[in-house]
């Protein structure tokens, strides 16, 4: 088989003067900018990475009165039930959607419980994330004001979530994310 030896050269020639690398190059940076943007937009909107702000009412409950654990995220003061805020537990009961739900909700129930029953808790009441003039009321949380519970300075969310028992659960100004599944 012979060869054409202007042929070779005038391709050699291309080859030579050929934008595919620069091209391919160009793709790549191109690729991993895109794979860049999107995890990290992906790590924005993941609620346990968000940040919210805290903002305290008043007034804050008496710490002398005692703490009721209603489950593993809420408790109740004085006759005012509190959702605690950043951390989201199982669901116990009927509202559970099957049984190793109901089985870990009384775990964290059972362990909220121990928290506070060690003394030294302190409630505090913070903004919930409702639309205005719906907190306290049925169409925000259930009729529940929001509160921070720290046991001997420590966040009880940090705890339960640390422990396995709670995933983190940010909500911002006015509406909260979709609660993770626990089944």
């Amino acid at each position: 088989m012979r060869y054409n030896s202007n042929a070779m050269a005038r391709f050699t020639q291309i080859r030579r003067r050929s934008n595919l690398p620069i091209i391919l190059g160009a793709i790549a940076v191109a690729v991993i900018g895109f794979a860049a943007t999107m995890i990290f937009l992906d790590w924005q909107s993941r609620p346990e990475v968000r940040q919210t702000k805290v903002q305290v009412l008043g007034p804050t409950p008496r710490q002398s009165d005692p703490i009721e654990v209603i489950d593993g995220d809420t408790v109740r003061m004085n006759g005012t039930a509190y959702r605690l805020v950043g951390f989201d537990t199982p669901e116990r009961g009927d509202k559970a959607r099957c049984d190793d739900e109901r089985r870990r909700a009384e775990a964290a129930t059972a362990r909220l419980r121990t928290l506070v029953n060690k003394g030294d808790a302190r409630l505090v009441r913070v903004v919930c994330a409702c639309r205005p003039g719906e907190e306290g009321t049925r169409n925000c949380n259930y009729g529940r004001l929001c509160g921070s519970l720290s046991i001997g300075g420590r966040d009880v969310g940090s705890i339960l979530i640390g422990e396995g028992l709670a995933h983190p659960y940010v909500c911002g100004a006015t509406s909260c994310p979709q609660r993770r599944p626990w089944c």
